[in-house]
């Protein structure tokens, strides 16, 4: 399982992999900060940091899932924020619009049960 984030998400897909292992589910954490500089590295590089064969990965992002696919492949899955006119505090908006470690981790438990 490859648990990935860019930026302020970061902490939260961290909080979902302690929950994940106190299930006994190993995950790697990758911050992705800037696409255009990954996707510019060798292929060996990206393949060592998302290595083909784990295709259960997880994006977390507070924004738009758009592009996301690139990353976590056909059968991964991309949380986020794909609509607009939501307002509230920072941790409220968050939990309702499921930006949370608890998504991330149910997010990992139903590519486990596939």
């Amino acid at each position: 399982m490859i648990l990935i984030a860019s930026g302020s998400e970061v902490h939260d897909v961290l909080a979902a992999r302690e929950l994940l292992s106190a299930d006994g589910v190993a995950a790697r954490v990758v911050s992705l900060p800037d696409w255009d500089l990954f996707m510019a590295q060798p292929q060996s590089y990206r393949q060592e940091v998302l290595p083909p064969e784990v295709w259960r990965r997880v994006s977390l992002e507070a924004g738009a899932t758009f592009g996301w696919s690139a990353i976590v492949g056909e059968r991964g899955t991309a949380l986020g924020l794909d609509r607009y006119g939501a307002s509230a505090p920072g941790p409220v908006i968050a939990r309702e619009l499921g930006i949370t470690p608890e998504a991330v981790v149910a997010a990992a438990r139903a590519l486990m049960a596939s």
